[in-house]
């Protein structure tokens, strides 16, 4: 032992200081590891595009994300309020038809082609690229969905998610998007009713929003406290944290704070951000 450490309580001293230096350090090891930990914590489910149901009825090709008609997955029922996404293609002149519904938030988004909506609440519209729509089916609607082009077929994705309320009064409305605003930024098509949020309105504390990346571009976002992300690649390839995406697959992020996104070919994303319901 050095003599300078003997004399003077000196000893004593840098046993002290050293013991307040490893308490320090000790702390700051365990925040990071904490915090390594928590990010950790977060949850990723990968839905591959080419495990999604699968019904080709001839005049309707259509391929089902979660447990829909005759396909049942016990693992995919629903993401949080996430219900049903649909990817459907309806041949020319072919179409569904009147049918009903109740307590269910209906967005429909047109990927190519169009689509003639008709309702009990005395509405006929016709939805093409870009545009979004959404019915409040609440205490009771009728509807059918057509594709009034002889010759081209249509391809849509449809969305249910679970309401917030039930009974309410049924309305509907529509929405043509700027594709231009979307470009490389999170674009608001869907929000809650309840909220001053930009987009269409619906009866659940969730969100739809659509980028378009660039190929070496990303995104961030930030998610809502309780709530999770179902990430779906309409077209190209992005990579989330370590996991890569190509077309048509999804991925759902819950029990986390926030995720990135990048894309390493131009690519079209859609996210749903709802509430982790069980």
């Amino acid at each position: 032992m050095p003599s300078c450490l003997k004399k003077n309580g000196d000893f004593a001293n840098f046993c002290l200081i050293f013991l307040q230096l490893c308490h320090v350090f000790g702390a700051v090891y365990n925040l990071h590891v904490c915090t390594y930990k928590f990010k950790e914590m977060a949850k990723a489910i990968f839905h591959a595009a080419d495990k999604r149901g699968h019904a080709n009825h001839g005049w309707l090709n259509a391929h089902h994300s979660f447990s829909f008609a005759n396909w049942y997955d016990p693992n995919k029922v629903h993401f949080g309020a996430l219900r049903v996404l649909n990817d459907d293609i309806v041949a020319g002149g072919e179409g569904f038809g009147r049918h009903p519904h109740d307590n269910m938030e209906i967005i429909t988004i047109v990927l190519d082609g169009k689509l003639e909506h008709k309702d009990s609440m005395g509405h006929t519209q016709q939805i093409i690229p870009n545009e979004v729509q959404v019915m409040s089916a609440g205490s009771g609607v009728t509807h059918s969905e057509y594709n009034p082009d002889p010759e081209k077929a249509a391809n849509l994705l449809q969305t249910w998610i679970f309401p917030d309320k039930k009974g309410v009064q049924p309305r509907y409305d529509q929405k043509m998007f700027d594709p231009q605003e979307r470009l490389n930024k999170m674009q608001t098509l869907v929000s809650s009713i309840d909220n001053n949020d930009e987009g269409l309105k619906i009866h659940q504390d969730a969100w739809i929003y659509r980028t378009t990346l660039e190929a070496g571009k990303s995104v961030a976002h930030k998610l809502h406290d309780g709530h999770g992300a179902y990430i779906f690649v309409v077209d190209g390839n992005v990579n989330i944290g370590t996991q890569a995406l190509g077309k048509r697959d999804a991925l759902g992020i819950s029990e986390a704070e926030d995720f990135e996104m990048s894309a390493t070919a131009t690519s079209d994303v859609l996210i749903f951000e709802v509430p982790m319901l069980m």
